[in-house]
């Protein structure tokens, strides 16, 4: 069998995504548990530029860590990659360390994430919050951001053939979110509450039959949102978000990079194209184990997706620090 160009640029890509969310990943678990968050997201910002230097694409950051004015890497707008002959053009979609605050007190569900598409686009989230329902395969095209949080439950347990109460919905933990719970609560499902990390919570959902979990439901940021529409987009889940201004100043954030601030956004609004989404641990958690540091380097956990194929590889890598490219991880 002869490979295309075009399909061994994809199979390598896939590897480079994952080799860039290992960086990351590694550089951060170093000073996990230690209460810097700051650190910590700086370790993961550097280590995933460093490693971005080296791939063969004309890559933008369209999702990342703020605006140039905000951040020093990994700006929305940046220029990643190499930039030469017939490189490929790809928008990305990063946060290299999503779940900053787990990962500074050791608690679970850190990850690096990255999503990258060709011939599409991600929405260009800005920096506010997003009301969210996610869903696994099973619950695909049934929810409706617009209905209440008791429709959208027996919407999604008549899909699966199962009671309401069947169900675990995971949420945020926040305060915000108490009508949310209490809601959810006198319906009858179950609720698993999280600290943070609702990226790896989304796709979860896609993953129920080792999580237990069945949909996510709640305000998060909406650049998140995104990265867990391109997961769920890669695996048939679904995902419905609706922008959350909380005061005229997110409303004309929102204005100045053309987005509509009380736009209801589908999962084709969110992602679309040809996707690829990879993500690895840092912290142990529901969706992927962390780092393992050993004598000489260290093992990390990682998972693939591609949206053309569906398909879902999870690696489990071995890295000798005295052997890797100097990516920033000593």
């Amino acid at each position: 069998m002869v490979m295309t160009r075009e399909k061994a640029h994809e199979r390598n890509l896939a590897l480079d995504a994952i080799r860039v969310t290992e960086s990351a990943a590694i550089a951060s678990a170093r000073t996990m548990g230690r209460g810097d968050t700051h650190a910590a997201e700086e370790a993961a910002g550097a280590a995933m530029r460093r490693a971005f230097a080296s791939l063969e694409i004309r890559g933008t950051i369209v999702i990342g860590e703020g605006e140039q004015e905000e951040t020093p890497q990994l700006f929305v707008g940046e220029k990643v990659g190499r930039w030469e002959g017939d490189d490929q053009t790809i928008e990305i979609a990063v946060d290299p360390l999503e779940g900053t605050r787990m990962c500074a007190t050791g608690q679970p569900n850190a990850l690096s994430v990255l999503a990258m598409t060709r011939g599409g686009h991600f929405f260009r989230a800005p920096d506010m919050y997003m009301d969210k329902i996610a869903v696994g395969p099973a619950g695909r095209g049934v929810i409706d951001i617009e209905k209440s949080p008791t429709a959208n439950l027996q919407a999604v347990a008549d899909a699966k053939g199962v009671y309401v109460q069947d169900l675990t919905v995971v949420i945020l933990d926040r305060p915000r979110h108490e009508a949310l719970i209490r809601e959810i609560r006198e319906a009858g499902a179950r609720i698993k509450l999280i600290a943070d990390g609702d990226v790896s919570a989304a796709i979860a959902t896609c993953r129920e039959e080792d999580t237990g979990i069945d949909m996510l439901m709640g305000t998060g940021g909406a650049p998140e949102g995104v990265m867990a529409a391109a997961a769920l987009r890669c695996v048939g889940g679904d995902m419905v978000g609706r922008l959350k201004p909380r005061n005229q100043e997110e409303v004309e954030r929102a204005k100045r990079v053309d987005v509509d601030p009380n736009s209801t956004l589908s999962l084709d609004d969110l992602v679309s194209g040809e996707l690829l989404f990879s993500a690895t641990g840092i912290t142990d958690g529901d969706f992927l184990k962390g780092v393992r540091f050993r004598r000489g380097g260290a093992v990390t956990y990682s998972c693939v997706m591609r949206g053309r194929t569906r398909t879902v590889r999870f690696i489990e890598a071995h890295h000798r620090f005295d052997q890797r490219p100097n990516f920033g991880l000593l």
